[in-house]
């Protein structure tokens, strides 16, 4: 199945550059937008700055401002963004520290391409 989302708009939220890489390359062919964010700090900036932003994928694990802290504040701005965590952590650590933070959803890396899809249909 293949996705249009040419007229929306991804923030990641990603230091590690081999990952964004390969986000940006599983998302190409849907055509969205894509803003990267090295820190979360950054994403707090560039969602405070463009707020036409659909989605945002969330890494946990980031410089200056971790993706729970960036979370929070994004969501202080609005609260209704859907932001999609990325973390190596377990499952259950997973949920329950994504829910905390206001995360909406959230993926285990290694990321399994079709539920990453999946996950973004659900919001976008």
């Amino acid at each position: 199945m293949s996705y249009n989302w040419s007229d929306k708009t991804i923030l990641i939220a990603e230091d590690v550059d081999v990952n964004f890489l390969f986000l940006e390359k599983i998302l190409q062919e849907t055509e969205v937008n894509i803003i990267r964010a090295i820190n979360g700090k950054e994403a707090i900036d560039i969602y405070r700055n463009n707020q036409k932003i659909n989605l945002i994928l969330m890494d946990i694990r980031m410089p200056e401002i971790d993706g729970f802290d960036a979370t929070k504040e994004i969501k202080k701005i609005n609260m209704n963004v859907p932001i999609i965590v990325q973390t190596a952590f377990n499952i259950e650590n997973g949920k329950i520290l994504g829910k905390e933070s206001g995360c909406d959803d959230y993926i285990v890396k290694p990321i399994n391409i079709n539920k990453l899809i999946a996950i973004i249909y659900k919001y976008i």
